[in-house]
């Protein structure tokens, strides 16, 4: 594996199965945040070096999803190829937001757009806690924040094209 190159906004090209759409050959609603949240894991250990399984294996801790907000704006479509970008747009002690945009593949048009929270937890213990100091290093250096606060104005952002 390559060296991590910790790119604030990370991106990959997934292809949209057949088994994960509906009759109509769209992308099934259920399933966009499973296409998220793949492309994330790969980016983390891509991107980043980060093997969330691995942490998970070896210390008890991992993120789990606490919210998350979904807007489908345009279908993904059975074998068509598709563009997943994500960034951390917020983080604190114990919590982490992710920013996670799909476009067709030449990025020309807008498909979904996700905002994710999770809180870092400890299976062992069974509780929510603190990100440590690693952690708190890598946050700050990928740290992309936006300007909206809220995910409706955010949306409204990224329909005009901004």
């Amino acid at each position: 594996m390559s060296a991590p190159s910790f790119t604030p906004t990370p991106s990959s090209v997934l292809t949209i199965r057949f088994q994960d759409c509906d009759p109509f050959n769209h992308l099934n609603n259920g399933r966009y945040v499973d296409y998220f949240l793949n492309a994330r894991e790969d980016q983390l250990l891509e991107h980043y070096g980060l093997d969330i399984y691995k942490v998970a294996r070896e210390t008890g801790l991992c993120w789990v999803v606490s919210t998350s907000q979904v807007s489908y704006l345009q279908p993904a479509i059975t074998m068509e190829k598709v563009l997943i970008e994500t960034q951390l747009i917020t983080w604190s002690a114990k919590h982490v937001g992710v920013e996670m945009r799909m476009y067709d593949a030449a990025k020309q048009q807008l498909k979904s757009f996700c905002w994710m929270a999770f809180i870092h937890f400890d299976l062992r213990k069974n509780m929510v806690c603190e990100h440590n100091a690693d952690y708190r290093a890598l946050f700050e250096r990928v740290h992309a924040p936006v300007a909206e606060s809220r995910f409706e104005e955010r949306l409204a952002v990224l329909k005009r094209g901004a």
